[in-house]
């Protein structure tokens, strides 16, 4: 089974997108030498804590800083974009980096209805999603006798489409074009089960793919103790809290009592909605990562870990990748 990183180019109090940013390079290196097999960004908006608004160009610097492992977007809000570029964007990426690159899409806007209104999107644009993936796949692929119009670079890079979501949608849809499949469940774990089991029963061999390929998210912070690790999270525990309430900002400082600082019952609701995590000692992580794989039988897990303070993000990819290699020599 591969592992991944998902990387939201985390932006914490007291720091700049900019140094964010150079997070990712020393992020990007890390998880290579680490044996991560892929490296993703998402597309987020309006968000001060998320510095991956643009990026295919962020991609474009995280396989500057890698020679090997995969690099990606997971993902790209379609809706948000026209076909055409997308297939340009990436099929730059992939002239510049080779057969390492990989394209998810989801049909979420990355943000509010007024970031759907910056990007004089209609509210409906959503509806249009599976035509739009048809167009985009036909941008990568050979050039049609006759198209009038062809992405250049793009056309013939037949990049790797995976369709992304957090809802039974994305699962038939995936199922349907044959296409393998990233299930947001680090942040929508609730229909997991249904979904992987829609896809993978509904799944129609294709060009791309003869059989399902299923990919899960999970929150990660680990670290020497569970209380030390306990205390990175509450970073993402109080973002969440934060975005519930509309205020979103940048991810938050860790503290050391979660419960005084959300109340108890606003941490429990958040707590269950992140509950699809491995937080706390490696033995814990270990054991946490080995339950998932066990129980959900996913082909390829993708971590991801909001955590504050950049030395600790970086431990704590160094243990999960530590317990997801002994697990797959056990």
């Amino acid at each position: 089974m591969k592992y991944s990183v998902l990387d939201l180019c985390p932006v914490g109090e007291g720091f700049t997108s900019v140094e964010a940013m150079q997070n990712t390079g020393e992020m990007a290196k890390l998880a290579e030498d680490l044996g991560f097999y892929r490296y993703w960004m998402a597309e987020h908006h309006n968000m001060p804590s998320i510095a991956s608004a643009a990026t295919a160009v962020l991609l474009a610097y995280v396989g500057c800083q890698t020679t090997k492992m995969r690099i990606g977007a997971g993902g790209i809000m379609l809706p948000n974009h026209a076909p055409l570029s997308i297939a340009e964007q990436f099929g730059t990426l992939q002239n510049l980096f080779g057969d390492r690159v990989d394209l998810g899409i989801g049909r979420a806007p990355g943000g509010d209805h007024a970031v759907w209104q910056a990007f004089r999107r209609d509210q409906h644009d959503d509806d249009n999603f599976p035509a739009e993936v048809l167009e985009l796949m036909g941008y990568l692929d050979d050039a049609k006798p006759g198209a009038v119009v062809q992405a250049h670079p793009g056309q013939g890079t037949h990049v790797p489409l995976w369709i992304l979501g957090s809802s039974l949608y994305g699962a038939q849809l995936a199922a349907q074009l044959g296409l393998p499949y990233a299930f947001a469940s680090h942040f929508a774990p609730n229909v997991v089960e249904d979904a992987s089991h829609i896809y993978r029963q509904n799944f129609k061999p294709s060009a791309a793919l003869d059989k399902p390929y299923l990919m899960l998210g999970v929150n990660v912070a680990a670290a020497d103790t569970d209380e030390e690790a306990a205390y990175h999270y509450s970073s993402l525990q109080q973002a969440i809290a934060r975005l519930r309430s509309g205020t979103p900002a940048k991810l938050p400082a860790p503290v050391k009592d979660i419960d005084a600082e959300l109340g108890l019952p606003l941490r429990r609701s958040i707590d269950q909605s992140l509950r699809f995590n491995a937080v706390g000692s490696p033995q814990t992580v270990h054991r946490r990562l080995e339950e998932i794989i066990q129980k959900y039988q996913p082909d390829e897990l993708m971590l991801t870990g909001q955590i504050h303070d950049h030395d600790a993000r970086k431990k704590t990819f160094e243990i999960a990748a530590d317990a997801l290699a002994k697990i797959a020599g056990a």
